[in-house]
């Protein structure tokens, strides 16, 4: 007997399958979306410098120089993704058996038709890389110049020097990987040469140079080195940026594992960098400019992550430079030996104390601030909000932390596959892949990672749950900090400056609190003694600090510090003896 059914009720059991579950027995690892929140963009690389029409000339020329530098790192990025992406397209073509085959002529149009835009982006990376190193060779030669070198050259700009010296060292490795790049440049050559594609000379030098490039292993690294040779004092550049990614290691000044293995990868290729035939990195050593031995030291963690699924040795960098072989005794890092850092195992101890530790302090403020909605609209105290920043940055930093361990052990397996002789389980047809993952792990490191994989799931959902209180309070935080230093702290240096007839310390000042002050009111304090040199009186100045939920923007902070720094750097008074 046949069932009618109508229209409406076929749509309505249609309708009822979305709501039929379907389990697949897979836990979900994805990453929570993105929370909808209203809030202003301060990263705006530095565009609104101009609007600080108080600050100092220098400092806002450092700001222009730094918005260029960070646009070339974003295209040196985009490069590095290229190249990691990079799958063989020449694999894919039908190739031409002989001079006779008949349709060889629509062979090689279609190869040249579908290999030029790849063709043509590796000629724009030859291009950048040219450009790149130009422009920091030209940076180094500036800031080397025998006037300049008694200036104050400031820590964010040795950074960003920092971050140039790692997108060359990514950029190189990655070229040198790639083998599918050179043979599908070599596949279009010979397609477009076929054709007469290039029949000017111009092209012509132009493929023979794309050619050599990525033929050459090292050629950027190569390029740079003898660039820099040719500055004179260019060493002590570089050791100042090495010293700065020693001091930013060394204080765990570094939130993203990213950031941590970046300035591993520039302390090894900025000492590669320094050692040739114009300076020896030991002599350096010897007068303590660099310290060698605590770089070995942190060199202990052998592999590092490169770029994706990517990693490099840092030990490499230092076997490979001019001058390792008579100084072999002062390096530990180089001999091979498995630092405890990649025993995952031994460090679970330590990982479950922290997590469990932190996870009960969550707790009691996720109760008290999302579940009962008692955080989510009142004002609190200085002291409150802080305790919040403060939890907040221990809980990313233990995420971080997690996540590196992870990185780093899944790292050093790729780099030191197991056999049929360290694993009885791995038979010996094993691909290389599988010998570094799938028989390269014992059940108590499999254990390991997915417990600690765990942990950094949930503690991410806990966190989420809390971003727009944690939001909050890190705005407040940093909205005091600031406010409360510019307007408060920096009362007594002005004032001695004023006493004592400082010209240039006021200028500089005054240049930071008009730029930095929101002042009560919109107008500092015209009865202010510090302004005229003089004591407070005996029942205080009284100034009132608002508090808002606004962070700075680059161009602010900036415009702050660095005059600071400078002063810090270059005087003994009152700035020099204070942490600012």
């Amino acid at each position: 007997m046949t069932t009618h059914v109508t229209l409406e009720d076929a749509l309505s059991n249609v309708d009822l399958l979305e709501e039929l579950p379907l389990p697949d027995q897979q836990p979900c690892i994805e990453p929570p979306p993105s929370s909808i929140m209203y809030q202003a963009n301060f990263d705006t690389n530095f565009e609104d410098r101009n609007a600080f029409v108080t600050g100092i000339a220098r400092y806002i020329e450092q700001a222009t120089v730094h918005s260029s530098m960070n646009e070339m790192l974003e295209e040196g990025h985009e490069y590095a993704v290229m190249l990691y992406t990079w799958r063989s397209c020449s694999r894919a073509i039908p190739q031409v058996k002989c001079n006779e085959q008949p349709n060889r002529v629509e062979i090689y149009e279609k190869t040249v038709e579908v290999l030029e835009p790849e063709v043509t982006k590796l000629m724009k990376f030859m291009y950048f890389q040219r450009k790149a190193i130009e422009r920091f060779c030209g940076e180094v030669k500036r800031l080397c110049h025998a006037e300049r070198r008694k200036d104050f050259v400031s820590e964010a700009y040795l950074l960003t020097l920092g971050k140039f010296i790692n997108m060359f060292a990514v950029l190189d490795e990655l070229k040198n990987m790639k083998c599918s790049v050179k043979n599908d440049h070599s596949a279009y050559k010979r397609a477009a040469q076929f054709l007469r594609k290039m029949a000017d000379p111009q092209s012509i030098q132009e493929s023979q140079n794309l050619s050599m490039f990525l033929a050459n292993h090292n050629r950027i690294t190569q390029c740079l080195h003898q660039q820099l040779e040719v500055i004179p004092g260019y060493e002590e550049l570089l050791a100042d940026i090495v010293n700065i990614c020693v001091d930013y290691y060394e204080n765990k000044m570094y939130l993203t594992p990213s950031e941590k293995h970046m300035l591993l990868k520039v302390m090894g290729f900025g000492l590669y960098l320094m050692d040739g035939n114009v300076s020896n990195i030991y002599k350096l050593d010897a007068k303590k400019r660099i310290n060698l031995s605590k770089i070995d030291k942190f060199f202990k963690l052998q592999v590092v992550p490169l770029f994706g699924d990517m990693q490099i040795e840092l030990s490499r960098y230092i076997e490979t430079s001019a001058h390792y072989e008579e100084n072999k005794s002062k390096w530990t890092c180089t001999q091979s030996s498995i630092s405890p850092q990649y025993n995952l195992c031994e460090q679970m101890v330590q990982i479950r104390e922290d997590h469990i530790r932190f996870i009960s302090e969550l707790a009691r403020y996720s109760n008290s601030e999302v579940v009962t909605g008692s955080g989510l609209d009142s004002q609190k105290s200085d002291e409150e909000y802080r305790e919040l920043f403060d939890l907040a940055l221990r809980g990313l930093q233990l995420l971080s932390k997690w996540s590196t361990h992870v990185m780093e052990v899944y790292s050093w397996k790729l780099v030191h596959p197991t056999d049929k002789f360290c694993n009885k389980d791995c038979p010996g047809t094993a691909e290389e892949y599988e010998r570094a993952t799938r028989y390269n792990y014992t059940s108590e490191e499999k254990f390991a990672l997915v417990e600690v994989i765990a942990m950094i799931k949930g503690l991410q959902v806990l966190m989420g749950r809390m971003e727009s209180v944690f939001n909050q309070a890190i705005r407040n935080t940093i909205y005091a900090a600031l406010q409360d230093f510019a307007q408060m702290t920096l009362r007594e240096p002005l004032r001695q400056a004023v006493r004592k007839k400082k010209n240039v310390l006021i200028s500089v000042l005054q240049a930071i609190r008009k730029t930095v002050c929101d002042w009560e009111g919109a107008r500092e304090p015209p009865n202010d003694p510090c302004l005229r040199g003089e004591k407070d009186p005996k029942g205080g100045f009284d100034i009132k600090v608002p508090r808002r939920a606004v962070g700075p923007s680059k161009s602010r902070c900036l415009d702050r510090a660095l005059p600071l720094a400078g002063l810090a750097k270059q005087t003994n008074s009152w700035l020099h003896k204070h942490t600012l």
